[in-house]
């Protein structure tokens, strides 16, 4: 195995990918009053979120030890491509940044680039996908790097969520100048700008919004063809496959994939939210 892709554990894996030994996810804590749980494999999407309903305080999480990350950088592989959620978001950037200079210190050279995704969720998982791509057509690791950081800044991600009170609470929606609506049927549609969460428009219900947030990836993305899209979903599969329909009436893509959320966007997204990036 001469390379690995590690992802802190908000970027989200197609089944297929979970048990490959190029992938490994290392987890963020997570905490909703009194339940703390880490967000791996043994996360319950389910439970945490029924958890995060009865709770009258906000959940939080922890980014994982910057020795955790340098754990994962111990491996045969010759070459390490590292992911993290948002530096705006998160300080997982910045532990997996330490445990690259602990694992140099400690271990001597090895190739370990460290990203900032500057997303979340499946903006992680598209960039991890692309550096397979590429490692397997036997580019090299510099030029690899480059061409992920270009990727990075090309990508668009999008959300429309029930809930926003998850992200507001823990401070994230600083960027956010336009008031938000509160009332049930207004759906804010966000975006992010280098990482930072930024509200893109609203409209009155979530079947509009998603139908919002297509205008908006053929306006900034222009034409979809030869493209990835991937979707991931808190607990609603119903309202991604109907995104994916709205997309596919509207464009052609290379692919297009929907995950599940994994623990720490559930807990950002809420019950009902929806990520999408391309």
């Amino acid at each position: 195995m001469s390379y690995k892709i590690v992802l802190d554990s908000c970027g989200e894996l197609p089944e297929k990918l979970r048990n490959d030994p190029h992938f490994e996810r290392v987890p963020l804590s997570l905490e909703v009053g009194d339940y703390h749980v880490m967000d791996d494999d043994t996360f319950d999407q389910k439970r945490f979120l029924k958890e995060v309903a009865a709770c009258p305080t906000c959940p939080k999480s922890a980014c994982p030890s910057p020795e955790k990350y340098m754990e994962a950088y111990r491996t045969e592989a010759d070459r390490v491509y590292v992911i993290t959620l948002s530096s705006h978001l998160s300080g997982s950037y910045n532990s997996a940044e330490l445990g690259r200079q602990l694992y140099l210190d400690t271990y001597g050279h090895k190739d370990i680039a460290v990203i900032d995704s500057e997303s979340a969720s499946i903006g992680e998982t598209q960039i991890a996908l692309l550096a397979v791509e590429l490692e397997e057509q036997g580019v090299p690791f510099d030029e690899i790097v480059s061409r992920l950081l270009e990727f990075r800044t090309e990508q668009k991600t999008y959300f429309v969520l029930d809930n926003l009170e998850t992200l507001r609470k823990n401070g994230r929606l600083s960027a956010v100048k336009a008031m938000v609506a509160s009332t049930l049927s207004i759906k804010p549609v966000m975006s992010a700008k280098r990482g930072v969460i930024i509200q893109k428009g609203q409209t009155i219900g979530i079947k509009k919004a998603m139908i919002k947030m297509v205008d908006y990836m053929l306006q900034e993305r222009g034409d979809l063809s030869g493209k990835r899209v991937m979707i991931s979903h808190v607990n609603c599969p119903e309202r991604a496959e109907y995104f994916k329909e709205q997309l596919l009436k509207r464009t052609k893509l290379k692919d297009i994939l929907i995950l599940n959320t994994a623990g720490v966007s559930s807990m950002y997204a809420n019950d009902g939210g929806i990520i999408v990036s391309v």
